[in-house]
């Protein structure tokens, strides 16, 4: 025979779950949130070409500064110009969003939140 537990415990013990739930998510987003921000207000800085480019991109993705050494300005080669400041900026979001996403992983435990990041 089961034992029957009464409809007001059961759905009590639900509701105390769910909210528990509810408070845990809560926190868990506003951590998400803070970190987004501390992220976005950092800058990181990448070089190219042995220093040749260096460029400063925050955590927003916007480009802060982009310093180029005298020696890397060659008008006969401008091509690898170009290819070292791309060089750069893809090493900045790069590290941006591997960083983005190490942190994120020690909030949500390494599971993948879609849209968050």
């Amino acid at each position: 025979m089961k034992a029957r537990i009464p409809q007001g415990a059961r759905n009590n013990a639900q509701n105390q779950n769910m909210n528990s739930m509810i408070r845990q998510a809560q926190r868990m987003q506003d951590q998400i949130t803070e970190l987004q921000d501390d992220i976005e207000a950092r800058d990181f800085t990448t070089t190219a070409g042995g220093g040749a480019v260096e460029l400063v991109m925050t955590g927003k993705k916007t480009i802060k500064s982009l310093t180029i050494k005298k020696e890397a300005v060659d008008p006969e080669d401008v091509e690898m110009l170009q290819d070292l400041i791309i060089s750069a900026v893809n090493e900045a979001v790069s590290q941006i969003e591997e960083t983005t996403e190490n942190e994120m992983s020690k909030i949500t435990g390494g599971v993948s939140l879609p849209g968050l990041f």
